[in-house]
């Protein structure tokens, strides 16, 4: 029932909202709309980025993703000025420092080349979930994007953990080596780490942090009215 709306969905936003985007970070739930995106050869792009501290897992699953699809995945990258000015001023791991400095080095590495990335567009996807985090619990399917000016789609709002692997396992989509090291959530390699069986799946994400909330910024909202 699920995939079949889901495939729906993603027939939908490929002809009402041409162009759009599929911004995938080689997670689980990217590899499979990736994979559904593909099987039905839908007019969806799709696009990576590169933050120069991704995990060699991670980038050798983008190679083996081009070829198992035959489908070019256009990969964005930091300003490289940018990136040498960051660590000459304050250092390459200067993010364990403080959540400033983390969130400038994600503002360098993602958020700016994301802007990239969407240029042009009229829509994007992601593969957010609820359960990923409480932060997340009441992410909507479709959301109008305030900060891009355009569509967000988060097609796999409303599955579980365990559907994304089952529909992964049953077609044999090609995933990161890291989920079967004790990852759930996989970002850059120093800011990532396994996590425990009692906590969430983004828990190993900017694991120094105390914030409840932890999110690099690329999937900004516009601010509540007080």
């Amino acid at each position: 029932m699920k995939l079949g709306a889901l495939e729906a969905l993603l027939g939908r936003i490929a002809h009402e909202h041409f162009p759009a985007v599929l911004a995938s970070s080689l997670s689980a739930e990217d590899m499979l709309l990736t994979d559904a995106i593909a099987c039905q050869r839908l007019p969806i792009e799709i696009f990576a980025l590169d933050t120069g501290r991704l995990p060699a897992d991670t980038l050798a699953l983008l190679q083996e993703t081009r070829s198992r699809y035959g489908i070019d995945i256009r990969v964005y990258q930091p300003d490289a000025q940018a990136v040498e000015q960051y660590v000459r001023i304050y250092g390459r791991d200067a993010f364990y420092g403080s959540v400033e400095l983390r969130k400038r080095c994600c503002e360098m590495r993602k958020v700016e080349p994301l802007k990239r990335a969407l240029a042009g567009k009229r829509a994007w996807l992601t593969g957010q979930r609820r359960e990923h985090s409480t932060d997340r619990a009441r992410l909507a399917e479709r959301e109008f994007d305030p900060v891009h000016g355009l569509e967000k789609f988060n097609p796999l709002a409303h599955w579980s953990e365990a559907e994304v692997w089952e529909y992964l396992r049953s077609r044999g989509v090609p995933h990161n080596r890291l989920y079967h090291q004790g990852y759930r959530s996989i970002g850059c390699a120093p800011c990532t780490r396994p996590v425990l069986p009692h906590e969430e799946a983004r828990a190993g994400r900017w694991w120094w942090e105390q914030s409840a909330a932890k999110e690099c910024g690329l999937h900004g909202r516009a601010k509540e009215p007080a």
